[in-house]
């Protein structure tokens, strides 16, 4: 059986935390998602910064949330956050470590 991709997207972000963010999907689903654990990177490290965290916004075209750098998360990822955290998080440990050993 293929796994499909659901077509979700964000109506309206709002920041509740200092790297916390509320989303409100096409559905009216509402989701709270804490992103502290995936700031590393190049592209988003700089959200580690709450003030430039802040400056999300809606992405008109995908409907989805971004920063001013063009960081951004697909909108069925979010929306399954709880699917999909784990595997995430490990993920940008892997940036992390890279980080490091670059340094």
């Amino acid at each position: 059986m293929a796994y499909l991709h659901e077509l979700h997207f964000i109506e309206h972000v709002e920041v509740i935390g200092d790297h916390e963010l509320r989303l409100t999907f096409e559905d009216g689903m509402v989701r709270d998602v804490d992103l502290t654990r995936m700031l590393h990177g190049e592209l988003f490290s700089p959200l580690q910064d709450p003030a430039y965290f802040r400056r999300v916004r809606l992405e008109p075209d995908f409907k989805t949330i971004e920063w001013p750098n063009g960081a951004d998360f697909d909108p069925e990822t979010l929306y399954h956050w709880d699917r999909y955290r784990d595997d995430m998080i490990a993920m940008a440990e892997g940036w992390e470590h890279a980080e490091t050993v670059v340094s």
